[in-house]
C-alpha cells in the first residue's frame, strides 16, 4: 500500500505541475504553486524532485498514464495496424490539447542532456510494454511481418513518433500534429504490414 501511495503522490505532483506549466508557462510556475495545486507538501515534493527543473523529464509519466487508460479500450477484434494508429492519434491529440510545444521541447532537450536514465527509452514503461504486446499479437495473427523482431518494430515505431514530435517542436507547432501524423504513420507502418490494404485511420 505504501508503494501505491508513493506513486499516487508523485503522480499528483506531476499532473499538477504540467497543468500549471500549460496554463501559465514553465517560467511563471513556482514550486510553491505546484505544491498547492497538487495538495501535497514541500517535503513530498523534495522527496521526489530536487527542484522544478527536474520536472520536464516527467512528461513521459503523463504519456504512460494515457496509455494505461487506453489499453483496455483496444479490444481483441481491432486490427493491429488500426490499433497502433489509434494509440498514436489518442496520444498526439492529448499532446496538442494539453502540452505546449515549448514544454515538449524541454522534455526532448532534457533527454538529450541527461546523464542518467532516459525515460523516453525506458523499456519498462507502459508505452513499450503495450506496443510490444500489440506487435506480438499482430505477428501471431499474420498481420505483421515476422522476419523482423517485435522489439525492432517497436523501436522503429517509437523512433518515428519521437521524430514527429521533434519536428513539430522545431516548426513551432505551425501545423496540426495529429493531422500530420495521421498521414505519416500509415506510411511508416506499411513497411511492416502483411496485408495489401492500407490500415484505416478513420477509427
Amino acid at each position: 500500500m505504501a508503494g501505491k501511495n508513493s506513486r499516487n503522490t508523485k503522480g499528483q505532483i506531476v499532473q499538477a505541475a504540467w497543468k500549471l506549466f500549460y496554463d501559465h508557462g514553465f517560467d511563471a510556475t513556482t514550486v510553491e504553486d505546484i505544491i498547492a495545486a497538487s495538495g501535497t507538501s514541500k517535503g513530498s515534493f523534495y522527496h521526489y524532485f530536487e527542484g522544478k527543473n527536474d520536472l520536464p523529464g516527467t512528461l513521459a509519466m503523463l504519456f504512460d498514464e494515457k496509455y494505461e487508460a487506453l489499453k483496455d479500450e483496444i479490444g481483441e477484434t481491432r486490427g493491429t495496424m488500426d490499433a497502433l494508429l489509434w494509440l498514436n492519434r489518442e496520444l498526439f491529440s492529448m499532446i496538442e490539447n494539453s502540452v505546449s510545444p515549448d514544454l515538449l521541447a524541454r522534455l526532448l532537450s532534457s533527454q538529450l542532456l541527461t546523464r542518467g536514465q532516459r525515460q523516453l527509452l525506458d523499456r519498462n514503461r507502459t508505452y513499450f510494454r503495450l506496443l510490444h504486446r500489440l506487435v506480438v499479437r499482430g505477428q501471431e495473427r499474420g498481420e505483421i511481418r515476422t522476419d523482423i523482431s517485435a522489439g525492432e518494430i517497436v523501436s522503429a515505431y517509437a523512433m518515428f513518433e519521437r521524430a514527429l514530435l521533434y519536428d513539430w517542436c522545431l516548426a513551432g507547432a505551425s501545423y496540426g500534429l495529429g493531422e500530420y501524423a495521421s498521414r505519416m504513420m500509415p506510411l511508416m507502418l506499411e513497411g511492416y504490414n502483411t496485408k495489401k490494404e492500407q490500415p484505416s485511420v478513420q477509427l
